[in-house]
């Protein structure tokens, strides 16, 4: 079975090189992530580039105070539109539709964030998708209003490390049904 080269090569790299990436790789990887499906096009996903010392040391704050993190040259925080799910002509007739659409602009959003790690992969960019953080918090940090929730932030670079691959489960072992034609 041949599987393509990124999924096999990505890593989650916690350790960079001093090397900056580019406003143009940001774009790269952010058009890679803009180029993904989204449940009736919505296309929740927005992305704010951030290279900037002061303000990445407050995410990085804000994200659990995650140390190696500091080394990242680059971050893209990913964060998803409610706005996009409040179409009057989209079924919102369930009962929980305010979770229900949270779930899916989550959902629409990390296929998107996909995208992105496997794009910088591709780009010879090493990455990391984080989250250890409370939705006010950065929020705040970030000036972001309550139609935003931020799904992950990725952090961005050349890695200065080679992590070795992490043993998976088999997929004979993942499979719990099969219903096929004989």
């Amino acid at each position: 079975m041949e599987i393509i080269k990124e999924i096999v090569e990505r890593k989650s790299i916690r350790k960079y090189t001093s090397q900056e990436v580019s406003r143009k790789q940001l774009l790269e990887i952010c058009e890679a992530g803009r180029l993904a499906p989204s449940g009736n096009n919505t296309q929740p996903w927005r992305f704010i580039l951030v290279t900037e010392d002061n303000i990445k040391e407050a995410i990085i704050q804000a994200d659990h105070n995650q140390d190696w993190m500091r080394s990242a040259p680059a971050l893209i925080v990913c964060v998803a539109d409610m706005k996009c799910r409040q179409d009057p002509l989209m079924d919102s007739t369930a009962e929980d539709s305010g979770s229900s659409d949270l779930k899916r602009v989550i959902r629409d959003t990390a296929i998107c964030i996909q995208n992105m790690l496997l794009q910088a992969t591709h780009m010879g960019l090493g990455t990391c998708w984080t989250g250890w953080y409370e939705q006010d918090d950065i929020k705040k940090v970030l000036s972001l209003n309550e139609e935003y929730y931020v799904v992950g932030i990725i952090t961005v670079g050349y890695s200065d490390e080679t992590p070795i691959s992490r043993p998976r489960k088999e997929l004979e072992d993942l499979i719990i049904g099969e219903y096929m034609k004989k």
